[in-house]
């Protein structure tokens, strides 16, 4: 994602995560974009729509967002069986990931969850992708089941 991303980024964030739905539990604040457009503690991966006219094709329809965290200091360190004696090892943790209603059911969440494990499998130190998801958010559970994650 790029700085000029960041206005449409909040609008689909806003769309996706708060627009009436009963799922959401976080409201982001404006520094958090602002870290992700400019790439600050933040890696992210965008989806857009190459087959829109002219000038809309490069709006987002669909993003995710991560960070890596070190393995000792995750809040799922003792479901690793973390050893301190194997040194330093990461986690990519998976903030957000969103896609505008018209798109969903298209693959395109489950291409940047894979974009997101094929970063993480980038990182020599890393031990694993991992994510929260609230427990009546259907959508979002059906799709990680179908994936077997």
């Amino acid at each position: 994602m790029h700085p000029s991303d960041l206005e449409i980024l909040e609008q689909i964030h806003s769309d996706v995560f708060l627009s009436g739905k009963k799922y959401i539990c976080f409201l982001y604040e404006s520094e958090f974009f602002q870290n992700v457009v400019n790439g600050r503690d933040i890696v992210s991966w965008a989806a857009v729509d190459r087959s829109r006219p002219n000038g809309q094709s490069d709006e987002l329809i669909g993003f995710v967002t991560a960070r890596i965290v070190t393995a000792k200091d995750s809040e799922i360190a003792d479901l690793l069986r973390y050893d301190p004696s194997k040194g330093h090892q990461t986690l990519v943790y998976i903030l957000t990931l969103g896609v505008v209603d018209a798109y969903r059911n298209l693959g395109i969440a489950t291409a940047l969850i894979h974009e997101v494990i094929k970063y993480a499998s980038s990182i020599a130190v890393c031990r694993a992708v991992y994510f929260h998801v609230i427990s009546y958010n259907n959508p979002a559970i059906l799709l990680y089941k179908k994936m077997s994650i």
